[in-house]
């Protein structure tokens, strides 16, 4: 089974027999046997034939609307989806099942660094600079699987993100960007704005993939939840910031394709934001990396998929929670 991804805009999805056909013009971009599809995501302005949609109700295949940051704008889905079984099945956890998982979560996050800053050391050639960062790291991730609480757990991976961001200030080649410390409420610098801007639109995509694996997207085992907070998009954003946005900085950054003078505007608040243009050139690598397609053959996916396989991974824990939630970890 495989996620049907549609990201150019003006596609027109039909049904042709058994096929999904995606075709943009007279031109056919995908050619998919519906059997063998799990999911549709539609990220631009494209349209869907009734006889595709009756079709994927029939075989309970959501349709999912998204804009091009992953923000979700709705869904179709059969009616026997609509059910919150797995939503149950998660307010069940025990807490010491729950507890697992967040300890996993911080160690992959405190993992993924530590690989960024070494291939950063490697690079460049900072040995002296990221060493104490990366044993710092490396001292955190041990420290997390004794943890016993999650008030203890949280105060590691703080610790962790303030050893990492210190060190990759120094991996800014760019002497137009200077990045010193991890600031939000508001990001006082250009590269700050990009990491928040970026970290955005990673929580907004697992966000409306929680909701379409029927996960309840507030019942997180690492945040807590509440009505304004979707816990388990903040738990499960966590081992990707890394390896997908904090990369993505650093490219944009040393290869001058952001520039301060232009892309960005500062507040009367003292935060520093993208503008319009600058939210464009960054939307526009940001996507173009998601949609680079990993994999070989049949199994070639865009980056997106990286995302559902571990919300997918999580919904496998949550119904069997003996296998545990194992998260995404780069190398």
């Amino acid at each position: 089974m495989r996620s049907l991804y549609v990201a150019q805009p003006g596609c027109y999805l039909s049904l042709k027999q058994e096929h999904i056909l995606v075709k943009q013009g007279k031109t056919v971009l995908q050619d998919v046997a519906l059997p063998l599809v799990e999911q549709i995501l539609i990220f631009s302005q494209s349209q869907v034939t009734t006889q595709a949609i009756r079709a994927c109700l029939w075989r309970n295949i959501p349709i999912v609307y998204l804009s091009r940051m992953g923000r979700c704008y709705g869904r179709l889905l059969s009616i026997e989806r609509g059910y919150r079984t797995l939503a149950r099945q998660q307010r069940s956890l025990l807490e010491a099942e729950c507890f697992c998982s967040a300890v996993s979560i911080v160690q992959a996050k405190l993992k993924n660094s530590r690989v960024m800053l070494q291939r950063q050391q490697r690079r460049q050639s900072l040995l002296a600079e990221m060493a104490s960062a990366i044993r710092g790291l490396s001292y955190l991730i041990y420290r997390a699987e004794q943890a016993t609480s999650i008030e203890q757990l949280m105060g590691f991976e703080g610790a962790g993100a303030a050893c990492y961001f210190a060190a990759l200030g120094q991996c800014f080649t760019n002497e137009a960007f200077r990045f010193e410390e991890r600031s939000r409420r508001p990001p006082k610098d250009p590269v700050n704005a990009m990491l928040s801007f970026g970290y955005q639109i990673l929580w907004n995509h697992i966000l409306s993939l929680i909701e379409l694996q029927g996960l309840d997207p507030y019942e997180g085992c690492l945040h807590v939840g509440s009505e304004r907070h979707a816990a388990l998009a903040s738990d499960l954003v966590e081992e990707f910031r890394a390896p997908i946005v904090d990369s993505l900085v650093l490219y944009l950054v040393n290869r001058g394709v952001m520039r301060v003078d232009e892309d960005f505007d500062w507040a009367d608040n003292g935060g520093c934001y993208l503008n319009d243009a600058g939210r464009k050139t960054f939307l526009r690598s940001f996507i173009q990396r998601m949609e680079e397609r990993l994999g070989e053959g049949d199994e070639e996916q865009p980056r997106w998929d990286l995302l559902n396989r571990q919300v997918k991974l999580y919904r496998d824990f949550v119904r069997d929670p003996r296998v545990g939630y194992k998260p995404y970890l780069i190398r």
